[in-house]
């Protein structure tokens, strides 16, 4: 039986034992009074630090102290886990930011997925072969012998350039067409001022090469560091650990973290099915409290349980990978080239700036970079934007939640932000110094030189004018 599962059967065993009877009374006394629909929950997750808060709720007894007794189960790959999560398989999942908003407007698997809590801030980055790498350097400014962050997809260009003319394809990996995987390393590529490929889904095309000078496939992550050694790919964009695991292996060289491409960037989100929460709006509620509290346990006192949460997430159950690998980045710190460790307090954010607020301005950026790349083919007005944010985001579940927690003492009133309309205000620090405003989703559009404009659409492999 698998560890977690037996722990869980045990706790059944002594929740009816006379023993336990008078803690779980005194428990019901001080608990939020929440009917739950279900009781016993079971989530998928990815092997990536990131789905740290679930580990951590499940780890520090605060699933169980709001009366849930939770499974966590590793899932192959991020298709899977959102098939499970629909199907009914597993009742709610670590997921991609892209998951729920594509699911919803039917891009790939089509069903109503819901969030109500974002997992955290930053914590990706792109990973180059020591190869590509060594091509990259010469491009790249330096200061007393080390790179100058943030390095630029400019410095990559010349070695596009070099593939090209020897009729080599320059391949590179991301975990999900959805991911932020995947926008993050098309902004970077395109703010470098190379063309990552578009997708045509209205005509059957979903690889999202069409025009591209750096072709981008799907790699799941725990795989990225083994891809890449093999030669498969030159680079890819993933989650931790998977990029420290390439330093740590020799193999190659992280050359950014999306923090530096987009400060602050919303990562993962917990999902469940729209029918799931409509049935077991107190259980979520629950689930939401729990995860509330994992997060700020992760973030508190300046990130002085980080050491323990590397461990606890090197379990084999987990995310698996050596302490170590794990620690370099999630203890305050990220290495580049071997050796080149730098304060990075930042790369891996739970909690502190609200990060586990669902913010609709986080929905709509991901649905521009959908129509950026061609994943949803029309034009559509900002107001189609804004009607999908609510239907997927839940800002209210989780307020409630939160009211919850503050009631019973768990968390401060000033961690959350109660008056905000869903929007955040416009935000610039992206490394192409492009400002976003969640509320004019077209006009931000129109800024970037490479992308899809409001009146375009791709036909037969071209971008054309969409005739009005």
């Amino acid at each position: 039986m698998h560890l977690i599962q037996l722990s869980i059967h045990i706790k059944k065993i002594l929740k009816n034992s006379a023993a336990a009877i008078a803690v779980f009374s005194i428990y019901a006394a001080n608990a939020a009074p929440l009917k739950l629909e279900k009781e016993e929950l079971k989530f998928g997750f990815i092997k990536l630090t990131d789905m740290a808060p679930l580990a951590i709720a499940y780890e520090k007894g605060f699933f169980e102290d709001e009366g849930l007794y939770v499974t966590l189960e590793a899932q192959a790959n991020w298709k899977v886990l959102l098939d499970r999560v629909i199907d009914g398989e597993l009742d709610g999942a670590h997921m991609l930011a892209g998951q729920p908003l594509g699911a919803t407007i039917g891009f790939g698997t089509e069903a109503h997925v819901v969030t109500a809590f974002s997992m955290d801030l930053n914590g990706n980055a792109i990973t180059v072969s020591n190869d590509v790498w060594n091509m990259m350097k010469p491009h790249v400014p330096m200061d007393k012998g080390k790179p100058v962050h943030p390095i630029k997809a400019n410095a990559l260009k010349p070695v596009l350039e070099k593939f090209k003319a020897e009729g080599k394809p320059f391949k590179m990996g991301m975990v999900f067409p959805v991911s932020t995987h995947n926008y993050e390393l098309r902004y970077w590529l395109a703010a470098g001022g190379i063309h990552p490929g578009f997708y045509a889904p209205h005509e059957g095309d979903t690889a999202g090469n069409i025009l591209a000078e750096a072709f981008l496939s799907v790699t799941p992550p725990p795989q990225m560091p083994a891809t890449l050694e093999a030669g498969t790919i030159n680079g890819y964009c993933v989650g931790e650990p998977w990029n420290q695991q390439a330093v740590f292996k020799g193999i190659g060289v992280p050359v950014i973290t999306d923090y530096e491409i987009w400060k602050n960037n919303p990562e993962k989100v917990f999902g469940v099915s729209n029918s799931w929460a409509e049935k077991n709006p107190n259980t979520h509620l629950a689930v939401v409290k729990a995860l509330i509290r994992a997060a700020k346990w992760l973030d508190e006192n300046n990130n002085a349980n980080r050491a323990e949460a590397a461990k606890i997430l090197s379990k084999s159950h987990y995310v698996g990978a050596d302490y170590e690998v794990i620690a370099n980045s999630m203890t305050g710190t990220f290495e580049y080239e071997k050796g080149d460790k730098r304060d990075v307090a930042d790369f891996n954010v739970f909690y502190r700036y609200y990060a586990t607020y669902p913010f609709y301005s986080d929905a709509v950026w991901y649905l521009t970079q959908m129509r950026r790349w061609g994943q949803i083919a029309d034009t559509k007005p900002d107001t189609w934007y804004d009607e999908v944010a609510r239907k997927v985001y839940k800002p209210d579940v989780y307020l409630q939640a939160a009211k919850l927690l503050v009631a019973e003492g768990k968390v401060d009133n000033k961690d959350f932000p109660w008056d905000t309309d869903g929007y955040r205000e416009p935000q610039a620090e992206f490394i192409d110094g492009i400002a976003y405003d969640g509320r004019k989703p077209n006009e931000y559009l129109g800024k970037f030189s490479i992308g899809l404009k409001a009146d375009q659409v791709i036909k037969s492999a071209k971008v054309e004018q969409i005739k009005k």
